[in-house]
């Protein structure tokens, strides 16, 4: 019997080690094969003019019952409003693989939509107003290929936020100051949405700052097109806000290779300079900051669906090799970690207080400038 145990678990071990040779080897072709859509590309027409006229199609907005961006964390204080309106663009949501974009009203992935908006909106609710609207994302698995159904489904989802966008900036008394926030694909729309609706016109005049959090800049090919500059200080206004966080050692090879060979907003490849990394305890003001610096990560609960703030309790450091955001050994905030120690997820959880009060020195400084 025992040696019949034995041969049982030297089985076993034998299999573990060979799923983790499969995933090792195949982990990308697998993770493809779970996400990427499997059905041809969908077009899909433009919304309807006044779409964002209704209420139902955002997340968040004034006036809304249960809006998610909201919430305080325990451990948070609501403090005065400051006077900025915020308008934020929240990150892939949609995992299925049934289409190249998630509709609307699709449950689970406007759920997972208002946790993420939760956890990272949240960071802006000192300000005024926030609105988050719901877009017909591309799906997940259209970022882990380069094929035309990629790039046409996240023109679908562009022209929903620069949409949404519009109708924002519109119902937006014309004097208050404007705060532009996204994470992930959310980010990725933000930025055109910079060169395309908000260079050169009366709007880029009321930019207080751009939280462009979770996707990779480029000092040259991405900055110069959207005409802000990257943040150098901490009370500077009218500047980019930008990380991507990795506990160490980092294994971010998948990620730096895909965006080297990407085009930038000039249509020209990024290539292998470091992204743009402005370190969000200091205001970008310097590459490194202990974790005495820290005012507060908010720490989630397991479900997500709450969480605390814990303040001095992890440092950021701008690697000047790749400009990602190194956080020492990596704290333990969830299991949400994304394999290589990247933290992509708590992008902004992490430093939850310090954007609070990022976005409240540069809504000041902003304020001063005008002479209001």
């Amino acid at each position: 019997m025992a040696r019949k145990f034995l041969y049982f678990v030297a089985i076993l071990v034998g299999l573990v080690i060979a799923a983790l040779l499969i995933l090792r080897i195949w982990s990308t072709e697998l993770t493809q094969f779970a996400f990427v859509p499997r059905g041809a590309f969908q077009p899909l027409p433009a919304l309807p003019a006044d779409a964002y006229q209704n209420p139902a199609m955002w997340i968040s907005r004034p006036g809304l019952a249960d809006d998610p961006s909201r919430y305080l964390p325990e451990g948070a204080r609501a403090g005065v409003p400051g006077k900025a309106w915020v308008f934020f663009v929240h990150p892939s949501s949609y995992m299925a693989r049934d289409h190249w974009n998630g509709a609307v009203d699709d449950q689970d992935a406007q759920a997972r939509a208002a946790l993420f908006i939760q956890g990272m909106a949240s960071a802006f609710n000192g300000e005024q107003a926030i609105w988050a609207p719901r877009y017909r994302q591309a799906a997940f698995g259209s970022f882990l290929v380069d094929r035309p159904e990629s790039h046409r489904a996240l023109e679908i989802a562009y022209a929903d936020v620069a949409q949404a966008f519009d109708a924002f900036v519109k119902a937006a008394p014309p004097d208050v100051p404007i705060v532009l926030a996204g994470h992930s694909q959310g980010s990725l729309h933000l930025l055109r949405l910079v060169k395309e609706h908000v260079k050169g016109t009366p709007v880029e005049k009321r930019i207080v700052a751009i939280y462009a959090v979770g996707w990779p800049i480029s000092a040259r090919h991405d900055l110069p097109a959207m005409g802000v500059p990257a943040c150098t200080s901490p009370d500077q206004a009218g500047c980019v806000m930008s990380w991507l966080s990795f506990g160490e050692p980092a294994d971010p090879a998948l990620m730096l290779n895909a965006y080297r060979t990407s085009l930038g907003l000039d249509g020209k490849p990024h290539g292998s300079e470091p992204v743009v990394c402005t370190n969000p305890l200091n205001g970008g003001a310097a590459p490194d900051a202990p974790a005495q610096a820290n005012l507060g990560t908010m720490v989630p609960a397991p479900d997500l669906k709450s969480g605390k703030i814990v303040p001095q309790s992890v440092p950021a450091r701008c690697d000047p090799k790749t400009g990602l955001l190194m956080l020492g050994d990596g704290p333990d905030v969830g299991p949400y970690v994304l394999p290589g120690k990247n933290y992509h997820v708590y992008d902004i959880p992490l430093f939850w207080t310090n954007v609070r009060a990022d976005v409240a020195r540069r809504e000041a400084a902003w304020t001063a400038a005008q002479g209001k």
